[in-house]
């Protein structure tokens, strides 16, 4: 009689062990998700980032039937959460609120920077959020032409408010003046903290012009007391449709100027996450609670997918290349 030749234990124990993770990996791929996942805001709360996941996570939670839990991760222009979400496992349970500004704009500017514009998963385009150019609503400049007029007429005269060289509120500046074949120096750049101090200066006549994101300016141009030249969108802006498009003023170049938000994951993550998440992604293109929350906060939703969203970040990433190598701020 034959007997099986008997296996070790330690063997033994270690086939059991391996099939049982390899069993759990198998179940917890076919039910994502089964825990609560985290989105990394990467700036501050309040701000146009923080509102874009929040609005996001108010239907995701209806449709993947867990919590989505908002983490902001800010420094560093955006960088921390960024390379907190880069490192983290692929599983799908912690994604990136990702923008422009640490996603296209600091990738392009950082040769140095620990994390590539395409060192993520590309899950989705969320939604645009215009750039506006305002003067005082006491301004003698009516139209975005009487403005690029006086520019040229005197250079180093008018000034602008901006976040600081390198952000979104210099650049819109500077692609006028590049494309208007002025020097830099030609409008005066003036440096604030933030977007909203940008739009309080221009409030206090403190510069002439200012250049930044719809949130920022909307409740002052609607009130009056601030008047809008031009956005950076495609289309014009609902809320203020007599302001004409970059395109319409003659100066199309100015749709690479523009905010956005969208969804990330750590690399190679997990194509189940990425299906259920372009799943969520197409149930709140048709959800009205979503497209209200966009219109709260200054945001033209549009929704993309995974394919087309790597091609768009691209195209971004190109532009503001381009950008700070022409205006030597790389």
């Amino acid at each position: 009689m034959r007997f099986a030749k008997k296996i070790p234990l330690a063997t033994a124990f270690k086939v059991i062990l391996s099939s049982s993770i390899a069993l759990s990996a198998s179940l917890s791929a076919q039910t994502y998700p089964n825990k609560p996942i985290t989105i990394v805001v990467p700036f501050g709360a309040g701000g146009d980032a923080d509102q874009s996941a929040r609005n996001l996570a108010t239907v995701a939670q209806n449709v993947l039937k867990q919590s989505i839990v908002i983490v902001n991760k800010g420094g560093a222009s955006g960088a921390i959460g960024s390379q907190f979400v880069k490192d983290a496992a692929p599983d799908g349970y912690t994604l990136l609120l990702a923008r422009v500004g640490s996603q296209a704009v600091l990738p392009a500017m950082k040769n140095d920077l620990s994390y590539k514009w395409n060192d993520f998963t590309f899950i989705g385009l969320l939604e645009l959020n215009p750039v506006v150019c305002v003067v005082n609503a006491e301004s003698p400049y009516k139209t975005f032409e009487d403005l690029t007029k006086a520019i040229t007429a005197q250079p180093g005269k008018l000034n602008y408010s901006s976040s600081g060289p390198g952000t979104i509120l210099n650049f819109g500046p500077q692609l006028i003046l590049q494309t208007l074949k002025l020097k830099p120096e030609a409008a005066v750049n003036v440096s604030y903290k933030g977007g909203s101090e940008a739009v309080v200066a221009v409030l206090a006549k403190e510069v002439d012009f200012s250049c930044g994101n719809l949130t920022s300016a909307l409740t002052q141009i609607s009130s009056g007391k601030l008047r809008a030249l031009v956005v950076t969108t495609p289309e014009r802006v609902k809320e203020i449709p007599t302001v004409p498009t970059a395109k319409e003023v003659g100066m199309p170049q100015l749709e690479a100027i523009v905010g956005w938000s969208a969804l990330y994951g750590p690399p190679k993550m997990s194509p189940d996450a990425i299906n259920k998440w372009t799943e969520v992604l197409a149930v709140a293109d048709k959800d009205a609670n979503w497209q209200a929350g966009n219109v709260r906060y200054g945001g033209i939703p549009r929704i993309m997918s995974p394919s087309d969203t790597e091609r768009f970040a691209a195209s971004q990433y190109v532009s503001y290349t381009r950008l700070s190598t022409q205006l030597g701020i790389k």
